[in-house]
């Protein structure tokens, strides 16, 4: 059980690389036990997790190695005080070269298919905005960057199914033939900018996309 590739590590803080198809933390059950959280204590005592990322979602990840620097961290992500760019390829051709997707979003209570689902809901969903811009298109398909504003569940995934734009590969959300045109989910966490939480410093890390 090896841990993920290490972009960096010093006493605090250590930010790997997750690949695709590993939980972050445990699932339910007994065949959802092995994580990135787990492989990543194994290796290195005290690591404790401060966000998540989908199991099908790769890339930049950061965990704390100190409770001091777990509190630091997390504070940073529920101010939003961390910036994220991820590359994610959709379904079709979107038109606008760049744009903002602000839909509120929830859990979805009675989801169609099994596993956790959220849903835009204008009255009840709490405030979601994700940033775009266009990298390139092609005749069935666009290659995105995304800059999440908020970090909800599933924000990037809903957000753009919403705006008829789902995420190849996505089989929570995406039609079949969709789900159909990639090999896995293609959404990737390129690159986080955080301040580490002792020194005060601004660090940036990033994480090479694959497709």
């Amino acid at each position: 059980m090896a841990a993920p590739d290490v972009i960096y590590k010093d006493d605090h803080l250590i930010v790997l690389d997750k690949p695709p198809g590993l939980l972050s933390v445990p699932g339910i059950g007994p065949l959802k036990q092995d994580c990135l959280a787990k492989r990543v204590e194994a290796r290195f005592a005290g690591a404790r997790i401060v966000h998540r990322l989908d199991r099908e979602t790769s890339g930049v990840i950061v965990m704390a190695l100190d409770a001091e620097s777990h509190r630091a961290l997390s504070r940073q992500f529920e101010q939003r005080l961390v910036d994220k760019c991820y590359i994610a390829v959709v379904a079709g051709v979107v038109e606008a070269d760049d744009g903002e997707i602000d839909l509120p979003l929830r859990k979805d209570l009675d989801p169609p298919r099994p596993g956790p689902r959220h849903i835009v809901d204008h009255v009840h969903g709490r405030p979601a905005l994700t940033r775009y811009r266009v990298l390139r298109r092609d005749s069935d398909r666009t290659r995105v960057e995304l800059r999440p504003q908020t970090g909800r569940s599933h924000q990037l995934r809903v957000h753009l199914d919403a705006v008829g734009h789902p995420i190849l590969g996505d089989d929570l959300y995406a039609p079949p033939d969709v789900v159909a045109m990639a090999d896995r989910l293609l959404l990737h966490a390129q690159a986080m900018s955080i301040t580490h939480p002792r020194t005060g410093e601004r660090l940036d890390f990033e994480s090479p996309c694959t497709f």
